[in-house]
């Protein structure tokens, strides 16, 4: 293979400053100071016989190759660095490795909590890092920066492999004290109790009681919005408002919480939880290994009827 005298380290810079567009913000990315960084550009530039990055007014912007450059560095380098991580077999109780995920905190609570119970035993030296699904998560995993992505079905990447994790519902949860919902719920109380709302992050699009509400013009009080799930339950004690909650979160907080739950009165749709990993990772025993302890948890989950 005739690289042309290119180092491959340069593609690591090139792909730091392409996704920075900033080469003080790129050394620190790649650890270096920031004149070794300008340097890396300078040789860039004289391979790429291009400018890469120009200055627009306080910052830098790709040029055309440059851009055109970005998805390309970032492809070939997460093909190597899956090349580079393969290994015959992976041995949880001996291994140290940091797994990244990216799911909401309704994921995170449901499935994380008791997953970690299972890794405290079986692989004392891996951890978790959990990382908030909100505007892009598709770029994340993209970008191979995440090991897993966990996010309904309507937003996988169609790009890379995935697999249905489990289906929940809707219901309709609130504080046990409040004297305005009996044993069941109509849709036309429903409609004339306030409500907590979850929008997460500032592109994502509504959750799906927001849509089934939007889409059929129906019109309820909605009189708090929440950044995450898991804060709505906060916002239900001690007051007559009602919220749509994820069953399997909805149990979760009335075990913890004086809240309770009943059926929905009006029909939403099923949430479907998909799980997604890099297709470049296929092989990846230790994700391999990881991806079938989720698997054994969600297993030992069930939703009573």
């Amino acid at each position: 293979m005739d690289l042309k005298g290119l180092d491959l380290n340069l593609l690591v810079a090139l792909d730091a400053l392409l996704t920075e567009c900033s080469i003080t913000q790129a050394a620190e990315r790649l650890h270096r100071s920031p004149s070794a960084t300008s340097g890396a550009l300078a040789r860039l530039r004289d391979y790429f016989g291009d400018e890469l990055l120009t200055q627009i007014g306080r910052r830098m912007a790709p040029t055309p190759l440059g851009e055109s450059l970005r998805g390309a560095v970032r492809d070939c380098l997460l093909h190597v660095q899956a090349t580079m991580d393969i290994r015959p077999q992976f041995d949880p109780a001996t291994a140290r490795r940091n797994f990244r995920l990216m799911m909401s905190d309704y994921v995170a609570t449901v499935l994380v909590a008791p997953l970690l119970q299972k890794l405290g035993h079986a692989a004392p030296g891996v951890t978790l890092e959990l990382l908030a699904n909100v505007d892009a998560p598709a770029e994340w995993l993209a970008r191979g920066e995440v090991d897993f992505l966990v996010l309904p079905r309507q937003f996988a990447h169609p790009e890379h492999p995935a697999e249905l994790l489990y289906e929940d519902e809707y219901v309709c949860v609130c504080w046990s004290g409040n004297r305005a919902v009996g044993d069941t719920i109509s849709e036309a109380q429903c409609l004339s109790l306030g409500h907590v709302v979850t929008r997460i992050g500032n592109v994502r699009p509504p959750t799906i009681d927001q849509w089934f509400f939007q889409h059929f013009r129906q019109d309820r009080r909605v009189e708090v919005v929440a950044m995450t799930f898991g804060l709505v339950p906060h916002l239900l004690v001690g007051t007559p408002r009602i919220a749509f909650m994820h069953r399997r979160l909805a149990e979760t907080y009335c075990q913890l919480m004086p809240l309770r739950w009943l059926p929905s009165p009006v029909p939403l749709p099923r949430v479907v939880e998909m799980v997604q990993w890099h297709r470049y990772r296929q092989s990846d025993p230790g994700r391999a290994w990881l991806l079938a302890q989720i698997r054994n948890t969600l297993k030992a989950q069930t939703l009573a009827p």
